[in-house]
């Protein structure tokens, strides 16, 4: 099985739900797990919880990168984290993925710097898979780049429609521009020109898609910058984290033999639509896998981020994405 290191001090809820969710991983998937942090730190909470450290092994540091840092910290004063020596780690070939729920920031630019970008891609993009009507979507730039050009957009699909084909399982995978109108005349300057550039790729480009048709699932790959990707993140967690409230305060009323019968299905909502289930969003660009972790992941979301990264790893998403940028005539490749 592959390596995972795992930073076991990113994130709100570390070391306890980290320990969980990498206990969880051994026992489960046979993971073998490198943990980064104070040694000390993290055997006192595993004996204290009843945690068995069987299958880890722990590189220890006693620095952690701090969440209002400057990511760009992360290479000076922060170099000493326990997720930059995750990610010198993962550098040096000494693990094969990377797992942490600290700064989306500092984990963007420690990728770059530290572990490195591949060959042809120009920005390291955020990509969460989200749940739809039918199926999933991989939602791709969710946040690291708020200004983008036509070419980087086109590098987005290229990075998208791997993972989507490779780990989620979708051959040939239908790629849209998140747009204000279907219309291939919609748009600023950069939409414009990012629809002749995907029209032209090679990719399976279907034209653009508006924001109200995402949660449809039509699309498996949504293309977008940074900053219009994560308020559309953003939106659709916030919807759902009120749907799942809303349908609870509807069955409250209805009695226990309309709420038992609705059970299951409520269940199977919240359920999908639970970022637990996913465990964090691959750092699509990176020489090597790194997944981000939710902020506020609990030992299940940490226990998915793991087995993510090892679904990466068996599927070796960069070496897919390099020999695509390879083959593909893009506008921008270096």
């Amino acid at each position: 099985m592959a390596k995972i290191i795992v930073d076991a001090f990113g994130g709100d809820n570390a070391p306890l739900e980290v320990l969980k969710g990498c206990e969880k991983a051994v026992r489960e998937l046979k993971s073998e797990i490198i943990l980064t942090g104070s040694s000390e730190k993290i055997r006192k909470c595993a004996s204290e919880n009843g945690i068995s450290l069987r299958g880890m092994k722990i590189v220890h540091t006693d620095d952690v990168f701090d969440i209002h840092d400057e990511p760009k910290e992360i290479t000076r004063s922060g170099k000493k984290s326990s997720m930059a020596v995750g990610l010198s780690l993962l550098s040096e070939g000494r693990g094969d993925a990377f797992v942490s729920a600290g700064s989306t920031g500092a984990l963007v630019m420690g990728s770059s710097f530290i572990v490195k970008r591949i060959k042809g891609i120009r920005r390291i993009a955020p990509s969460p898979v989200i749940p739809a009507d039918k199926g999933s979507f991989l939602l791709i730039d969710a946040g690291a780049n708020i200004e983008c050009r036509p070419e980087m957009l086109v590098q987005f699909a290229v990075m998208g429609s791997a993972y989507a084909e490779k780990v989620m399982g979708i051959k040939r995978p239908k790629i849209g521009l998140l747009n204000i109108g279907a219309e291939e005349t919609k748009g600023r300057a950069l939409e414009l020109e990012a629809y002749r550039l995907l029209s032209e790729s090679g990719l399976n480009f279907v034209g653009n898609i508006e924001a109200r048709d995402l949660p449809k699932g039509e699309v498996q790959v949504v293309v977008t910058d940074g900053f219009t990707g994560n308020v559309a993140l953003k939106l659709y967690e916030g919807m759902g984290a009120f749907f799942g409230a809303k349908m609870k305060w509807i069955f409250s009323g209805t009695g226990k033999i309309g709420a038992l019968f609705a059970l299951g299905k409520i269940k199977k909502f919240r359920r999908q639509m639970d970022y637990k289930e996913t465990g964090g969003s691959a750092l699509l660009g990176v020489r090597r896998p790194v997944i981000k972790a939710h902020g506020s992941s609990d030992g299940l979301a940490f226990f998915n981020a793991v087995r993510q990264a090892e679904k990466c790893v068996k599927a070796d998403v960069s070496g897919v994405i390099e020999n695509y940028v390879a083959k593909l005539e893009i506008p921008g490749k270096e």
